[in-house]
């Protein structure tokens, strides 16, 4: 008998940390999924299951471990309101899917599932009046419970009629799902929503007398149930995160899991170990023994440290599959991508390395951008770097100094450093320029040549590597929206075909005016044309057939007709309607200078910059018509256009 006691004692605990476990998940999965896309109509739906269910089990958890009789009724009575709740919300649910499928509403569905929403919110109101289901009973077999009446037996066969309805549309939307992959999403949202609603069929039997005699088996089957619920509430919510994101399978997987581990998981086991220390407080006379505490603590640093060293491991086992080796390779880049900080920070470092090992006062390294001069940074004397003109004009006359014989470019009263490269078959290119102020009262060393040989070799390989990233950075952008318009037709296929005739291709990136600039940049020539992330677009392709296939050219072909479409009617004049191509004409294509184009324009500096930039923005809506023409598609809607001058 002493055993079966303590059995049930055990039982009866572990069932109270489920419940509470149940609603933690709920919680969770609750915030989990309407973090990602709650506009969407299934995402809204399954959100209000999850609400029932949070209702349904830390109503039954707090009523526990309350002591006051009121409070117990209170809580048990949100218990009930979350269990009445359920069909409605089930019956809204099912109608979502159903019109997700290509099967929408014609009024007499919505009107139903509002009917009922109608007679279920009634009757919830009715808990705390003591109708739907009656008040707190004064035994507990096994648990507290509510007394049922007659209206709770009606209120039994209007729950089950939903539920027949229920299971009705969503069989007839599994029924229309088109793809393989998208049935066995919906079979899980079927077989999810069924497991969560007959499991709570078990707190119906809250005051049956045959588990009064019986509790551990009422325990047992208590436990079962909550461990049933927790499964499938994050089957279903696994299924549901594919609504209204384009998302793959693997990222859905890797994200979900990832909460999981860190929020319920967690939060369940501190819990339930927690639990357990009080417990066996109570038993040495000390509720609050100083383990509870320690427990909680110990088990909180465990498990993060335990999950932030394992879990990748374990997300590459499940979810990366056989693409793991290219997923890897991908997700590396961002933990070696070298930012624009790193380098200047490396840069310094460098150069302070060399002044060490050089008799010099200060020095600098330049970064250089298609031969201009673009980051600097400096160590040492500021003042005096300050003073150096780090220009064209420079860099000229370090490639016509032949090199002294250490190694170095003895310039004026300076050591310069060229930071070169050369790819293979190609002609040595300047990524960057040392330069250290002479000290003549100290001698160079005999190994300090060979160190700073070193030290520039580095300094340059990472000049190189961040260049090489921003082109991959580019190209990566480029390809952005056309993967977001594939997995846009991904997500819908699986459930309706109908719906594809319905997507648009996406809208141009926002990066075009940029791309545009880069281009007219180096419009006769250069990396930012041969480059750039425009000339994988499709009216660049279709110009190029014509072109040799040379997608340069193609390029340049097209930048010259969007300018042209901008060109007004009649003779050449120099007046504010011709403004913003003259800019442009005269700027990129003739390629004169600022100050002399904005001389012949009768503009200031400062106003032909503003100008500039609003005559870039055309050529690139132009460019975006003309890549739209090549599409089949329409373009942007007016609202998205910049108005020219």
């Amino acid at each position: 008998m002493q055993l079966m006691i303590n059995l049930s004692l055990v039982l009866y605990t572990f069932n109270q940390i489920l419940y509470a476990g149940v609603a933690i998940t709920a919680i969770a999965l609750l915030m989990y999924a309407t973090g990602f896309s709650f506009k969407n109509r299934i995402v809204q739906t399954f959100a209000l299951i999850l609400v029932c269910v949070v209702f349904i089990y830390t109503g039954e958890t707090l009523a526990n471990v309350s002591n006051r009789p009121d409070y117990i009724q209170l809580w048990l009575q949100i218990k009930w309101v979350g269990l009445v709740m359920l069909p409605a919300i089930y019956l809204h649910f099912s109608d979502a899917l159903l019109t997700l499928s290509g099967r929408p509403s014609r009024g007499r569905r919505r009107l139903v599932v509002w009917m009922v929403y109608f007679i279920t919110g009634i009757a919830a109101v009715l808990i705390f009046a003591e109708i739907t289901v009656g008040s707190l009973s004064m035994e507990t077999a096994p648990m507290f419970y509510l007394e049922r009446d007659q209206v709770t037996f009606f209120y039994g066969i209007f729950y089950i009629l939903v539920m027949v309805l229920v299971s009705y549309n969503m069989i007839r939307a599994m029924i229309r799902t088109v793809t393989t992959t998208g049935l066995r999403r919906m079979i899980y949202l079927m077989v999810g929503a069924a497991a969560i609603a007959l499991t709570s069929i078990i707190f119906l039997y809250h005051g049956n007398s045959w588990f009064a005699a019986r509790p551990h088996y009422f325990w047992i089957l208590s436990i079962l149930a909550s461990m049933i619920t927790i499964f499938f509430l994050v089957v279903m919510t696994y299924s549901v995160s594919f609504f209204g994101v384009t998302w793959t399978d693997r990222q859905v997987k890797s994200r979900l899991f990832r909460w999981l581990m860190r929020g319920p998981f967690v939060a369940a086991i501190v819990l339930g170990l927690t639990t357990a220390a009080r417990r066996y407080g109570e038993t040495l006379g000390d509720p609050y023994i100083f383990y509870v505490p320690i427990v909680m603590v110990g088990t909180i640093l465990l498990l993060e440290y335990a999950i932030t060293l394992f879990s990748p491991s374990i997300e590459k086992a499940l979810f990366w599959g056989d693409d793991r080796e290219d997923l890897e390779v991908i997700q590396s880049l961002q933990d070696r991508m070298l930012t624009n900080r790193d380098l200047m920070q490396f840069l310094e470092t460098s150069a302070a390395l060399i002044s060490d090992r050089l008799p010099v006062s200060g020095g600098f390294i330049a970064v250089l951008e298609d031969g201009n001069v673009s980051q600097v940074v400096t160590t040492g004397d500021k003042k005096a770097i300050e003073a150096i003109e780090i220009d064209g004009k420079l860099l000229q006359q370090v490639r016509e100094t032949p090199e002294s014989g250490i190694g170095l470019i003895e310039w004026q009263d300076m050591y310069l450093i060229p930071l070169e490269f050369t790819p293979e078959d190609e002609q040595p290119r300047l990524l960057g320029l040392a330069g250290f102020i002479k000290d003549e009262s100290v001698e160079i060393e005999e190994d300090d040549p060979e160190m700073i040989e070193q030290i520039a070799e580095r300094a340059t390989l990472a000049i190189k590597d961040h260049a090489l990233q921003k082109q991959v950075i580019a190209a990566l952008s480029a390809l952005q929206t056309e993967v977001d318009y594939l997995q846009n037709i991904r997500a819908a296929q699986n459930f309706d075909q109908a719906q594809l005739t319905k997507i648009e291709k996406p809208k141009l990136p926002g990066e075009m005016s940029v791309w545009v600039k880069d281009a007219l940049t180096h419009y006769w020539g250069g990396p930012k044309l041969t480059n750039n992330p425009l000339i994988n677009f499709k009216i660049v392709e279709t110009v190029s057939e014509t072109a040799e296939g040379n997608r340069t050219n193609a390029l340049r072909k097209v930048l010259s007709d969007a300018i042209e479409k901008m060109k007004p009617s009649g003779e050449r004049k120099f007046t504010s309607e011709w403004l913003l191509y003259n800019i442009l004409e005269l700027k990129f294509l003739q390629g004169k200078k600022v100050r002399e184009v904005a001389r012949k324009l009768a503009v200031s500096e400062a106003d032909l910059y503003r100008k500039q930039k609003i005559a870039i923005e055309n050529v690139a809506i132009n460019i975006a018509d003309m890549e739209a023409a090549a599409n089949g598609t329409e373009a942007g809607s007016e609202e998205d256009q910049i108005p020219s001058e």
